[in-house]
């Protein structure tokens, strides 16, 4: 028991050297985000802010963020593990996006070419999720491409299609979401992709109290991926985002000039 302890307590103090070295380290700017903290996965590979190496990009510096068989964390209140998952995310750590509260959100998302489908393993490219709660809107990638999960109430409601699976890979996509966080009829959820707006839901957008953003690869389910293929791994995958800010207006969401 003692073991288990030290290692738990072990666990605990390299995540929050590896929180805050992203968030005092890492040089990006997240508009009115506050920081942001390694979810679960603490692999050196998992995470990186590089150079960007599509030449492409709206910022110099991007955020890879890499999956490999096996990466899954735990913590004292959960375990990827257990729970046929694994990941490679950035979670906001102050969750203050409170009912009433509206906001800008905006990230850039690459896709490599090379980047596996793995469905039906469902595999989550950025998502609100609720403090001591369920996540109330997930960007999933799944066999038809990249589409919203309407999961307000616990559960999928609808599907939202954002970017189809023949035009999703090897080049950048902006997504723009602009939200009024309500426990009530009285909130929005819009969604813009490349200008374009895919999504305009009026109604309540959460049912707990406060609201965060995690971004990077989240993939749950990995059995069903393992039994359809009749394998015991399911392909490393990884993914790029850039200039992911939060703001008050949309003109807050662009890049920063050099």
């Amino acid at each position: 028991m003692f073991l288990n302890t030290e290692k738990r307590l072990l666990f605990s103090v390299v995540t929050l050297l590896l929180s805050l070295l992203v968030s005092s380290c890492s040089g990006v700017d997240n508009g009115s985000f506050g920081r942001f903290k390694r979810s679960l996965n603490t692999t050196s590979y998992g995470y990186q802010v590089i150079a960007d190496p599509t030449g492409h990009a709206p910022v110099q510096q991007v955020e890879k963020f890499e999956v490999r068989p096996g990466d899954c964390g735990e913590a004292t209140h959960w375990s990827d593990c257990a729970n046929d998952r694994e990941r490679s995310e950035l979670s906001e750590a102050g969750k203050d996006n409170y009912p009433g509260d509206e906001y800008w959100y905006g990230w850039s998302l690459y896709v490599p070419a090379d980047y596996p489908n793995i469905y039906p393993t469902k595999t989550a490219l950025g998502q609100f999720h609720q403090q001591h709660s369920h996540p109330v809107w997930m960007f999933h990638h799944s066999k038809d491409g990249y589409f919203l999960d309407d999961h307000v109430f616990g559960k999928s409601r609808r599907y939202y299609p954002l970017i189809t699976e023949a035009n999703l890979r090897g080049k950048w996509h902006r997504i723009e979401v602009h939200v009024k966080w309500a426990k009530d009829s009285n909130g929005l959820f819009q969604v813009w992709v490349n200008g374009k707006q895919k999504v305009d839901y009026k109604g309540q957008t959460m049912d707990a109290q406060r609201v965060y953003f995690k971004y990077g690869v989240y993939r749950a389910f990995l059995s069903r991926y393992k039994n359809r293929y009749h394998t015991h791994e399911v392909p490393t995958q990884t993914v790029y985002y850039a200039n992911v800010k939060r703001g008050y207006s949309r003109q807050d969401l662009q890049p920063e000039q050099p």
